[in-house]
């Protein structure tokens, strides 16, 4: 493999010296982008731009040809093993991503095959291999997938939810039926990842969007319970470096310790935890990413720079911190206020990193 030319993001995520602040943003390659707009429009639809190596190729390195960011995300989706596992993944226009079969009975938990990324998703394993090989080394190439327990409140639901009550209801009445489809899910999730990092992959991240809807003692039964399930069967170690995990639980600031617990290398925020007050609580044990509101992308740059001057003032001196949104960036705003935020925080974060 070609040499890493900046593997500023990998040190950060081990919580290594650095000499800025690495920053990158969830959906970077998006609605927001011209260039992503045309690349979709020529593939046709979300799918069929996801379904495309060399499509999604093109859009994952988007935005690194106008921003000086630090990783490449795979650009896919998180309900790509669902669909793998023959529930029929399609978008309705305005209302998002909808299944033509849910998952509500023992018989149709036992119908569900475990998922193996080389054999079921190889599109997305080639899309890995396209990207590292286009990158050719600038930086590091993060994979994905999303927890068990998101996924499973979209096969539950057959689509997005408000409340995730047919879910919750699944889960709190029949749990033995929820921690099967889990324990599925879990399995499919690590084979999955672990078939993006033998493709490429650098860093993974497990995006346990909906972990947060949970109470506190459901969230370690549902959905935390399977992610550690997940970090432990994860490779380690590939082409003679450090795999990192981070996990992301959007509304799971409550819960960081128990995160910190699962030996993943990282902890993504999202913009309702202080960074000073998560870094005092399980900053020397893991790093943490994040946590700008996607919101602030709209306001000026001059506003933009003073939101990320005072998150870097909040995480203070020292390594451990990958700047990034506390959720991902929307579709309506200003490429150049996305690059206002990057400028600012590789200008603004030097200070913090010296020695």
């Amino acid at each position: 493999m070609t040499e890493l030319k900046n593997d500023t993001f990998l040190r950060a995520l081990q919580r290594q010296p650095v000499d800025y602040t690495p920053v990158w943003m969830m959906r970077q390659a998006g609605r927001y982008l011209p260039e992503y707009r045309a690349t979709r429009a020529v593939a046709g639809d979300f799918m069929s731009l996801c379904m495309n190596p060399e499509l999604a190729c093109e859009v994952t390195l988007q935005p690194l040809a106008r921003y000086p960011l630090d990783a490449a995300i795979l650009f896919s989706d998180i309900l790509t093993i669902p669909d793998a596992m023959g529930l029929g993944l399609y978008f309705e226009t305005g209302e998002g991503p909808r299944f033509k079969k849910t998952v509500r009975t023992m018989a149709d938990v036992d119908a569900l095959p475990v998922v193996n990324g080389e054999h079921d998703l190889t599109y997305v394993c080639d899309a890995v291999r396209t990207i590292r090989r286009e990158l050719n080394g600038q930086v590091p190439l993060i994979g994905f997938s999303g927890s068990p327990w998101t996924l499973a409140t979209y096969m539950v639901e057959g689509g997005g939810s408000k409340d995730h009550a047919r879910a919750k209801a699944l889960a709190f009445d029949q749990p033995e039926l929820m921690h099967a489809l889990l324990d599925k899910l879990a399995q499919s999730v690590t084979a999955y990842l672990n078939d993006q990092i033998r493709a490429g992959a650098q860093a993974v991240q497990i995006f346990d969007t909906w972990g947060g809807a949970l109470s506190h003692n459901a969230y370690q039964e549902f959905s935390l319970r399977y992610m550690k399930k997940i970090v432990d069967g994860l490779i380690k170690e590939n082409e003679g470096r450090a795999v990192p995990v981070i996990l992301f639980t959007k509304n799971g600031g409550q819960w960081l310790e128990m995160m910190a617990d699962t030996g993943a290398s990282a902890l993504g925020l999202d913009w309702t935890t202080d960074i000073g007050a998560a870094k005092a609580r399980v900053g020397d044990r893991v790093a943490l990413q994040g946590n700008m509101d996607p919101s602030m992308l709209r306001a000026s740059p001059k506003r933009i720079r003073e939101e990320v001057a005072t998150i870097l003032a909040r995480f203070g001196n020292g390594p451990g911190h990958i700047f990034n949104l506390g959720h991902g960036i929307t579709p309506e705003v200003d490429p150049a206020n996305a690059g206002a935020f990057i400028e600012s925080v590789r200008e603004l974060s030097m200070p913090y990193h010296q020695k």
